[in-house]
């Protein structure tokens, strides 16, 4: 996968695509990641990527040129579908299931944005997708950017060790993860669910399942209304919700 980022502020990506996962994604040349500072596009002398809105309004609003230059200049295959990513307050909410499926892309090309916002026909004519990390507005789109991109990196064949890893995280089968426990077995009174002490694979599969609709149940009850359960899985959560 390529990926392109978009950004006035380069240096905030260095330690975090420099570390931990996404540094072996690339050095296993899983992904190449390449972040362009587009205020070099912004074909004026003083580099100015933002003005004055159009009827007047607080803040600066960033121009169209620089973005369509930066994102030609990526143009590599006329053919090849792009994804090209909107960071913004406005966008569809992000989620485990469009990292999956951004995951399935051959090239990303994310935009982070700074100021007021951006120039609509940007919006409009330039980006495919737009995506908000949440219901909160930050100082521009470098760490929304930086999270998905993680997300989606995580996805891609040969980047976790354990290649099951990423199939029963969180949301991606629908509910919240099951608790782990490790050693050792008790750590000041506190012991490991004799369950996963046992060896006995069937009830330990039934433990994890009962015990991650019982957290989704808890703490995000509106996922549940999404999922088809199966007959022994509204069995478990009648009885959850009994108790």
């Amino acid at each position: 996968m390529n990926i392109h980022i978009l950004s006035l502020f380069p240096e905030m990506f260095t330690g975090v695509f420099n570390s931990s996962i996404l540094k072996k994604a690339q050095e296993k040349n899983e992904v190449a990641i390449n972040v362009v500072n587009f205020r070099d596009f912004s074909g004026n002398k003083h580099h100015q990527v933002d003005d004055y809105p159009y009827g007047g309004g607080a803040g600066m609003v960033l121009k169209p040129e620089p973005l369509f230059n930066a994102v030609e200049s990526l143009t590599t295959n006329s053919e090849q579908r792009r994804r090209i990513i909107l960071l913004c307050p406005q966008g569809e909410r992000f989620t485990q299931q469009k990292a999956e499926e951004l995951a399935q892309e051959e090239e990303l090309i994310f935009v982070c944005g700074h100021y007021e916002g951006y120039d609509e026909r940007i919006r409009e004519h330039l980006v495919t997708d737009e995506i908000s990390i949440g219901d909160f507005v930050l100082t521009g789109g470098e760490l929304a950017a930086m999270t998905v991109v993680d997300s989606v990196v995580r996805l891609l064949p040969n980047v976790l060790g354990n290649a099951e890893s990423h199939e029963k995280d969180s949301f991606s089968t629908g509910l919240l993860e099951h608790p782990h426990y490790t050693r050792p077995v008790e750590f000041r009174g506190y012991k490991v669910p004799d369950v996963l002490l046992s060896g006995n694979h069937a009830a330990i599969d039934k433990w994890r399942r009962e015990q991650s609709l019982k957290r989704t149940f808890e703490r995000r009850p509106e996922l549940l209304e999404q999922m088809e359960l199966t007959e022994k899985e509204q069995q478990m959560l009648h009885t959850i919700k009994k108790h």
